[in-house]
């Protein structure tokens, strides 16, 4: 049995190192973000205008809606996957941590869908009708989630205020559901808290 050998010295250097990396390198995968964020930003913005009565239509086109929404951000999320893959820029742990995250979140989404589809299918829309009320409060919390491990990794106070802001929608937005306001409401928060943060992220990627 081939024993533990502990060295505390480089385990604390290499943490060192780490976190100087996330401060000097910007975060990866922001264009996941700013595509979930307008594109499911602008889905929700229809949804209300529905529900609302400002446009015509009924729950088949709500349906359409979110169908071509969550088709065009899966080949967003496979374009941006794909583009990272072959960035020839520094790849830290830091960014490494953060675009994988996202990548995760992402598919996190895209699953949900799928997975509230398929409960619809089998059980009928009134089963479903709860799990759909809930989308938006989970995805709150998936970008929560994402925005964490990127402060973490970035050492951003301007990153855990965002974890945080997803965090406080989640159960804010749960308490509209039955209102198009809910709708209303979500798109706001996918606007700040991804659409945003993500354009500002790239562009201070690129600069």
């Amino acid at each position: 049995m081939t024993p533990v050998t502990e060295d505390p010295a480089a385990d604390i250097a290499w943490m060192r190192r780490l976190a100087e990396e996330g401060r000097a390198t910007p975060m990866q995968g922001a264009g996941i973000l700013l595509g979930a964020g307008l594109i499911f930003g602008t889905a929700s913005l229809g949804h209300w205008a529905v529900f609302s009565g400002l446009v015509g239509g009924g729950a088949a086109t709500v349906n359409l809606l979110w169908l071509g929404a969550t088709a065009l951000f899966f080949a967003v999320l496979v374009l941006n996957i794909v583009r990272l893959r072959r960035s020839e820029g520094v790849r830290t742990a830091a960014n490494r941590a953060s675009s994988t995250a996202w990548a995760a979140v992402g598919w996190g989404v895209f699953a949900l869908f799928v997975s509230l589809a398929a409960l619809a299918w089998k059980l009928g829309g009134p089963a479903a009708e709860v799990g759909f009320a809930l989308i938006p409060s989970v995805i709150m919390v998936f970008y929560g989630a994402g925005w964490a491990v990127s402060a973490a990794m970035q050492r951003s106070r301007v990153l855990w205020m965002l974890a945080i802001g997803a965090f406080v929608a989640a159960p804010l937005l749960a308490a509209l559901t039955g209102q198009a306001e809910q709708y209303l409401a979500y798109a706001v928060a996918l606007y700040l808290l991804a659409a945003l943060p993500g354009g500002w992220l790239m562009r201070a990627a690129r600069g």
